[in-house]
């Protein structure tokens, strides 16, 4: 008849495995410990997305508190309230010059990707263009385009044509760099790989060569499309009678302050609407690099 000893117990459970003995508390402890983790890397997710909105939250306040602290006048530097209370007010005119500026915006900014980013391809891949199309390029870009602005009026005209025209040159040129460095920074080797590996020359420009041009574009574009907005305000600063530009340069005049900071209200709402419709292209057409928005 056998006994049933401690040190019984501990052969039989050794004899029987390692998956019938019981689970140990580090085991629950390691679980909950992962749940933990995960739900505090939402958490700091979250936080970390609320950041710029608290931040502008942040300005706004601090603002109000600087005009309060010393008694700014309004016809100086009107509070928060009162431009909000303006944006209101003028709505249907702000929104109305504000679609002649987006209409001028989207326009030179749609020529410039059409024609910077081909442009750049060409230049990357081959020397006859490098030496023969950049130098003239680059010559361009040194003329100050404020300069040359009113001749664009007086060969274009008061209309659409001179602000398109003008905001075409002003985001060009940032992004034609990007695009000649995006499509010139692939290694060599794997064009070695691909071509060993029987690719074609489409398909090693498709899956690989624009693959990794790619982030270096989409930052010629922020750039670009950053520098669009300004070239078409000052565009319309130079002549124009419609579009936001128009108003600011008009609300100055008449030293109408809180309409001033109401068209800079809209056009940054305009600037933050365009930085994100690039971030939001740049996660759609990059899936692979998704992973540092996670």
């Amino acid at each position: 008849m056998s006994l049933n000893t401690p040190a019984g117990n501990a052969s039989d459970l050794q004899r029987r495995g390692n998956w019938e003995a019981p689970l140990s508390a580090p085991s629950f402890t390691g679980n909950s410990t992962k749940r933990r983790s995960k739900g505090m890397r939402r958490l700091i997710r979250i936080g970390w997305n609320l950041l710029p909105p608290l931040t502008f939250v942040a300005i706004v306040a601090l603002w109000s508190a600087l005009i309060h602290i010393f008694k700014i006048p309004a016809y100086l530097l009107p509070g928060p309230g009162a431009v909000f209370a303006r944006v209101v007010a003028d709505a249907p005119m702000l929104w109305n010059h504000s679609v002649v500026t987006l209409t001028e915006i989207v326009l030179g900014f749609a020529l410039t990707v059409l024609t910077a980013i081909p442009l750049g391809l060409v230049i990357a891949l081959s020397s006859l263009a490098k030496q023969v199309v950049y130098p003239p390029i680059m010559l361009m870009q040194l003329v100050p385009k404020i300069a040359v602005a009113p001749l664009f009026l007086i060969w274009l005209g008061f209309g659409i044509e001179s602000k398109v025209l003008l905001t075409v040159l002003m985001t060009f040129f940032p992004l034609l760099l990007a695009s000649i460095s995006g499509f010139q920074i692939l290694d060599n080797r794997f064009l070695y790989l691909t071509q060993s590996m029987g690719a074609t020359s489409w398909q090693t420009f498709r899956y690989l060569r624009v693959p990794s041009a790619l982030p270096v574009i989409f930052s010629g574009i922020k750039t670009s499309a950053t520098i669009a907005a300004t070239a078409a305000i000052v565009a319309e600063f130079v002549g124009a009678n419609k579009g936001l530009g128009y108003v600011l340069l008009r609300s100055t005049s008449t030293m109408d302050i809180e309409l001033t900071f109401a068209v800079l209200v809209v056009l940054t709402i305009i600037g933050i609407a365009i930085n994100y419709l690039v971030e939001f292209s740049e996660w759609s057409m990059t899936p692979w690099q998704r992973a540092k928005y996670n």
